[in-house]
This record gives structure tokens, C-alpha cells and sequence, in this order.
């Protein structure tokens, strides 16, 4: 189903918006999903086409899942683990394939998508494209508000769409500058559609049920009902599912979408229709002033917290598409770095809040039954990407659905590490989905790695780091340790070198030999670093909270013991403790999973230049091409290497229609979420760090950023920075202290700065140049401009 996709008669689009107010605008309806507008509420997401004749609101439930509860563990595994490893390390690569894709893969092998639930479908009257004129459509980033304004036969038509946390429904408000000129009919229709029916005078309901999936059947169902509001007119609704409004002066359609989802490991159950009739009930007591309210004001709690703020120039007046494929030709418009930041903060709050289920591969949303690689959580890079600006955009609150899943998925992995490996603690391998499936998925040569629960938990670690709170660490910490214990059951020592090593393991979907099993190795350089951050941040949690000394005691020993990074004939780090990097058949392949030491890790810093050097090195070799998420990535390595304008150049390769959809979603392609987040993570990185136990304000500026201002950035240590800078230096930095630590500030344009609270300065160290320390107090705020 598409919406009226004809261009209308443009005067074109009236006034272009300030570039200071944050806005996706265009003068024409989406031609396709990938140009709609997406609204959300963290649990309910539509995809807005903003057509004429017809307007299609693509809807999403984070429920709405195909299967249902499962167990994933294959019964042969337990029995045939040790010959895999034996033959892993043997060398015996394609047998350990055969062997590890018959009897180590999940059951079934490929984990159940995320789905669609279908289209709420608006039609107008006498709506063609020669009749209108003066078309706008946009997204007002700081309202959350979606709008469509044109003028038909005369008349002025408005429609506002925003989708409530408060409220917990879709909005769709339809208004005209003509008493009684407001007509059209609703539908709902879906690929899942069960029926339809009218549970109300003025209501619609549609019902489904999620799809069934390689032999488990599908357990969820769904309810989405519309009802219409009116002023003035009439709105009636026929048992067939269709909502009739006449000749009302506005009306106000509310829509409620719910599951009888219970938990990932509970059989679906009930008919949601009770509850959808109950955020209605509540929601169309509100008029709808007051529903607009309630949402622009939870909204702009979050989104006003952080933002950053670069010049405009004459491009930021372009509809946004076309300030797309300006920047790719070299178009100087720094606005559109801000707004590209501002927007992956707005997905995040739109995809994951408290209680939804955590952000998939298209956050929210998703118009596919059987999506490109499920929707699902894939934990071998994107599910971590999507959360890395979580902390440092100021959005702590979107991170929590991550930690939900995380205690979910630690209980059905502790099944997993029991019956496949024999282990104690938890493991989930390269994917998730809403039944918290742990076991390998999709095949040996993807889904042989056991280190992405590891790396998800250390989210935990992070929050910590950024707050500094010891109730949610000591709440959540079980989670972390459990992922620790699975290691020190399941870690086997290498008998040519004495290290211990993950066996059967990958490094994440790149191979280094040919053959079906290619990919198989033990101890690849990135799990060997993730266990690394592992083992300390349990040995170092188990201090601080007081507890468990003798699992502190165990990770440290077998932290000792894990192969070191190492650096191949060629100078590139290695991505395998043997030295295959030069001879792997993708040369420039989209995973750098050993750099992750470099980054979202802090392994690799100014402290270990040589280290420093070789992922250099490996950056190089590798090249600057890649899938969008990939290239988001690169945007981090290059900044954390200080290296600002090669950082920006992939922004600007990010930044292309072919990597970049009209709506600025990122593509792998096809739309992937995470480039956008890791997007908004890199451009935090070239403002501030503080990965390396300090506090290094604008480390990667890039050239073409010479001015500007972020505000509202937090970091590690529980600083909160507001910066300001021009000509490419700092004029100053504000700093507020949330848990009165020790601030340890490196800038390197000065050699030291100065620091006030309050106008009165602030006594400061100097250790070394462009290094300045000071002590702070909780609450306090510093002042600092470069000394000199």
C-alpha cells in the first residue's frame, strides 16, 4: 500500500526553516517508505507518507514478533562441543563446519523476525494533485510533532501526527481554515489482518496474529483500533472496518495498538482488544491541546537536554533530500552535521524507552513481515551501536530497555551455557530475538561466537562509568558476573601456547582462510579484548560493591592468561593471534572487530603508541569504504585517533543518497538504525572524550567544523560539558560536576587552562602540558578557557 504519491502543484514550499530549529522538511508526499517521516513512542511507531489523496500511516508494535516462546538449544551440542573444539584447533576448519552446522546451531537455525502491523489509511475527497498547492510536509525534531499543511479547492488543510509516551497512543489531528471542510475515511489494513470489525460508534479495529517461523508457530496477536474525535461533522463507523468523517471542523484521531505479548518466555495470551479500548477511553478524555501538551512537554525533557549548534549556510535553506545530495557534492553546510546529530538523538528517544522492548535493527520501525535479517537484536556490533550515544547524547533513560533485555536474555543464556557447554554463568552468541534465543543462529560461519552476550553486558560497566551509581551497578551487576562465570567454565587452553582461548569462536563474519569453514578460529583478538574489559570490570565492580572476592581473584587469573594483541609483519594489529591478516580473502572487509580495543574500548590509547600505530595501520589497509553502519564506525575509530578531518570525510561519505535515504535514515543498505546512532556517537567523540581516565575536550575538531557550540555532553567520571569554540580552538568549557570527582581536563590548543567557579578561580595542577586538574565538588560548576 502507498500513499498518493503525484506530486502536488507546487508554489513549492513557502519559507525554509531557521537552521537553528531542527526540522526534516519537503515540499512533496514520500514516494516510498524510505522518504516517510517516523514517529514513536519507544513501544508504538508510524511511518508518515504525507500523501494528498491518500495519507498512509505505516504502524509498528514492538511486540509484534513471528514464533513465539522457544528453547533454540540444539539437544546434539553437549555431545559433540569437544570434537568441534578439536578440530577448531587442529586447524580442521571445513569438518568443524560440518560439524558445528548439524549439531551446535540452534533449532530452529534462523531466529523469527519482527513484523509489521500493517497501515492505517486516510482518503480525501476530491484530493487530486492539481488541486493542491502550497505542500509542506515536515518533522519538528524538538516538538516530536509531524505536520502536513497544503491548500485544496481553496481551503487550508493541516494534519499533525505524534505518537505519545504519556498517552501511550498514535495522534493524528486533521484541521481546515474552513468551518466544516474536514472529510475523509479511515481503514486499517495489514499483510497479518485477521479481520475487522467496530468496537465503537467511531471507532475501527483491525486483528492479526504474528507469522508462524520454521515450524514454531506464531503466538502473538494483535489489535489496532482508530477512533475519530470530532468538532463539529459527524464520524460513523461500518462493521467492515470503515471510519466515515463528514463535514467536521477538525477531528482528532486517536490510535491504540496493542499485543497480548506478556514476557519472552510466557505464552501469548487474551484478546488485546480491552486494553487498546482503555488507552482510548483515557486518551480521548483529554481534548486535544492538552494530549499535544502532554507530549511536546515529556518530549522536550529529554531532547532539549543536549544539543549542538554549527552555522548555516545557504544550503540549510534546501529541502532536506536535496541537502543530502548537495553534501555529497561538496555543498558546505555544517547545519547539516547538527541536524543529522539531532535526529539520531530524536530516533533513540522515538525506539527506546523505559519498558518497550530495546532498540532492533530499525529501532521501531519496520514495514515487512520478514524483514531484511529479522529486525533482530544483533549483538556482534548493531544492538551495542545503536546505544553508544545513549550516555554522552544525554540520554540515559533510552538505555534501560537494554538492560531489561539483558536480565532476560542472562536467564535463557544461563540454559544455554548449562545444556550446550556444560558452563555455569550466561552466553548469547551473534543474534537475540523477542523470545531471548541464545543459541548460535543463522550458521557456524556467523553465529559461531560466543562473545556477544560479554559485550552487550558491558553496558552495565558503562552506565557506571558515565553515573557513578553504585544501586543500579549492585542491581544489575548479577548480569555482569554471570558473563564472567561462563567464561571461566568454557575457556579451554590452547595446548601450543598455554593461553586461554574461546574455541569454537569467530571473528565476527570475516574469514581468514578460504573454505565454508574459514571463519573458525579460537581466540580471536576481539574476544580476547572484550574479555579483557570483562574481567576488569568484575574484578573492579566486586571492590566497589564489596562482594564476591573470590570471582574478583578468578577473572584476574584468567585475565593473565589470555593472549596479548599482537602486530603482524605488515604493522597491522592482528585480527587472529596467528598472523593471517595479510593472506584473509577480504581485504577491505566491513567488520574491524579487533579494533574494538581501540574503540568502543580503551585498550588502545596514547598510552600504547604502538598499539596506536598498527590499528592506524589496519584503518588504512582496510580502507575507507563500508556498509553504513561500518562506515559509522570508522567515524569513532579515526576520532579516537585524533584524527578529526579524516573522521569528518567518512560523515560526508555517510551522508550520500546512496548511503543516506531521503529521510536520513542510514543504509546498510537496505535501512539499518545503527549507522545513525553510531553517527551521533562519533560526533560526540570529536567534541569530548573521556575513555582514557581524563577529560579531552574537542580531541578531533574537524577543519571543516571551525565554529560552534555542543552543549549538554556528558562523560565518564559524572561530568556534564558545555563548550564553545571558533577558528578551530576552545573559547570555553563549562563543567558541571555531578559526583564531585577529580577532573582531569586535557586540551591540546593550550598548555593548561584556566578554571573558575563562581568568578573566582579555581587552584589547578598542571602535569603536563595541555593537561590541567582540579578538584570538584557535586553540583558545582567550572568555567574554563584556554590559559594564556
Amino acid at each position: 500500500m502507498a500513499p498518493s504519491a503525484s506530486a502536488p502543484s507546487a508554489s513549492a514550499a513557502g519559507p525554509a526553516p531557521s537552521a537553528a530549529r531542527p526540522v526534516l522538511w519537503y515540499p512533496e508526499p514520500a514516494a516510498e517508505w524510505l522518504a516517510a517521516l517516523p514517529v514513536g513512542n519507544g513501544r508504538l511507531g508510524a511511518m508518515v507518507h504525507g500523501g494528498t489523496a491518500t495519507e498512509e500511516l505505516q504502524l509498528n508494535e514492538d511486540t509484534l514478533w513471528a514464533g513465539g516462546p522457544h528453547d533454540f538449544v540444539n539437544p546434539r551440542a553437549a555431545g559433540s562441543l569437544a570434537e568441534a573444539r578439536r578440530l577448531v584447533l587442529a586447524g580442521e576448519w571445513d569438518a568443524a563446519q560440518r560439524l558445528i552446522d548439524r549439531d551446535l546451531m540452534g533449532v530452529p537455525v534462523r531466529q523469527p523476525p519482527y513484523q509489521t502491523v500493517g497501515s492505517l489509511l486516510l482518503d480525501f475527497p476530491d484530493a487530486g494533485p492539481d488541486r493542491v498547492t502550497e505542500y509542506r510536509r515536515e518533522l519538528d525534531l524538538d516538538s516530536g510533532v509531524h505536520t502536513v499543511s497544503h491548500l485544496r479547492g481553496g481551503v487550508r488543510h493541516r494534519r499533525e501526527t505524534f505518537a505519545s509516551v504519556p498517552d501511550q497512543v498514535l495522534v493524528v489531528r486533521l484541521t481546515a481554515d474552513r468551518p466544516g471542510a474536514v472529510d475523509c475515511t479511515a481503514r486499517l489494513a495489514g499483510p497479518l489482518a485477521e479481520g475487522s470489525s467496530a468496537p465503537g460508534p467511531a471507532a475501527v479495529s483491525l486483528h492479526g496474529r504474528g507469522g508462524d517461523w520454521d515450524g514454531v508457530p506464531g503466538a502473538v496477536r494483535f489489535r489496532a483500533v482508530v477512533q475519530a474525535v470530532t468538532e463539529g461533522g459527524t464520524a460513523t463507523a461500518s462493521p467492515d472496518g470503515l471510519l466515515r468523517v463528514t463535514g467536521a471542523d477538525a477531528v482528532t484521531l486517536l490510535v491504540a495498538i496493542r499485543t497480548d505479548h506478556r514476557s519472552w518466555n510466557r505464552q501469548p495470551g487474551g484478546d488485546p482488544l480491552d486494553a487498546c479500548l482503555g488507552d482510548l477511553l483515557a486518551a480521548a478524555g483529554r481534548p486535544y491541546a492538552e494530549l499535544r501538551r502532554r507530549h511536546t512537554e515529556d518530549h522536550r525533557a529529554l531532547f532539549r537536554r543536549a544539543a549542538l549548534e554549527l552555522p548555516a549556510t545557504e544550503a540549510a535553506g534546501l529541502p532536506t533530500g536535496r541537502r543530502v545530495a548537495a553534501f555529497a557534492d561538496g555543498s558546505a553546510d555544517p547545519a547539516l552535521v547538527a541536524l543529522y546529530f539531532a535526529y539520531g538523538r530524536y530516533l533513540l528517544m522515538a525506539c527506546s524507552r523505559p519498558g518497550t522492548q530495546p532498540a532492533n535493527l530499525q529501532g521501531l520501525w519496520n514495514n515487512l513481515t520478514d524483514p531484511p535479517w529479522g529486525c533482530k537484536y544483533t549483538i556482534n556490533i548493531n544492538t551495542e551501536m545503536n546505544y553508544w550515544p545513549a550516555a554522552p547524547a544525554n540520554l540515559l533513560e533510552c538505555w534501560e530497555p537494554l538492560f531489561t533485555l539483558l536480565e532476560e536474555i542472562a536467564e535463557a543464556g544461563a540454559r544455554t551455557a548449562r545444556e550446550m557447554y556444560g558452563a555455569g554463568g550466561w552466553v548469547a552468541h551473534h543474534n537475540v530475538d523477542a523470545w531471548r534465543g541464545t543459541a548460535p543462529a543463522d550458521g557456524a560461519f556467523w553465529g559461531m561466537w560466543p562473545t556477544g552476550g560479554a559485550w552487550l553486558s558491558l553496558a552495565i560497566w558503562e552506565h557506571y562509568r558515565f553515573t557513578g551509581d553504585p544501586a543500579a551497578l549492585r542491581r544489575r551487576f548479577p548480569v555482569l558476573a554471570g558473563a564472567a562465570r561462563f567464561f571461566l567454565d568454557s575457556l579451554v587452553t590452547d595446548p601450543a601456547t598455554g593461553e586461554l582461548v574461546t574455541c569454537p569462536s569467530v571473528s565476527p563474519e570475516n574469514a581468514h582462510h578460504e573454505g565454508p569453514g574459514g571463519s573458525l578460529c579460537a581466540g580471536p583478538a576481539m574476544d580476547n579484548q572484550i574479555l579483557r574489559d570483562l574481567f576488569d570490570a568484575v574484578a573492579e565492580g566486586c571492590e566497589i560493591l564489596g562482594e564476591q572476592p573470590e570471582l574478583a581473584e578468578r577473572v584476574r587469573a584468567a585475565r593473565a592468561r589470555l593472549a596479548p594483541m599482537r602486530i603482524g609483519a605488515g604493522g597491522r594489529l592482528q585480527e587472529w593471534r596467528e598472523d593471517w591478516d595479510a593472506g584473509a580473502p577480504e581485504q577491505d572487509h566491513r567488520h574491524i572487530s579487533h579494533l574494538y580495543g581501540l574503540h568502543p574500548g580503551a585498550q588502545i590509547t596514547r598510552a600504547t603508541p604502538e598499539l596506536r600505530d598498527a590499528a592506524r595501520v589496519t584503518l588504512e589497509r582496510r580502507g575507507d569504504a563500508g556498509t553504513g553502519w561500518s562506515l559509522a564506525w570508522k567515524i569513532n575509530f579515526w576520532a579516537r585517533l585524533g584524527a578529526g578531518d579524516r573522521s569528518f570525510k567518512l560523515l560526508t561519505d555517510q551522508l550520500t543518497p546512496r548511503r543516506t535515504a531521503p529521510n536520513l535514515f542510514d543504509l546498510h543498505p537496505p535501512f539499518q538504525i545503527d549507522g545513525n546512532f553510531g553517527a551521533v556517537a562519533g560526533i560526540t567523540e570529536w567534541l569530548v572524550q573521556s575513555h582514557a581516565g581524563e577529560l579531552e575536550l574537542l580531541p578531533a575538531l574537524p577543519g571543516a567544523l571551525p565554529t560552534g557550540r555542543a552543549r549538554g555532553l556528558l562523560a565518564r567520571d559524572g561530568f556534564e560539558v558545555t563548550l564553545g569554540w571558533a577558528g578551530g580552538r576552545l573559547t570555553e568549557a563549562r563543567i558541571v560536576s555531578r559526583l564531585g570527582r577529580p577532573a582531569r581536563v586535557r586540551y591540546a590548543g593550550a598548555p593548561g587552562l584556566s578554571v573558575t567557579r563562581d568568578g573566582a578561580a579555581v587552584p589547578a595542577e598542571r602535569p603536563e602540558p595541555g593537561v590541567t586538574g582540579f578538584p570538584t565538588e557535586a553540583g558545582a560548576v567550572y568555567l574554563l578557557s584556554p590559559a594564556g
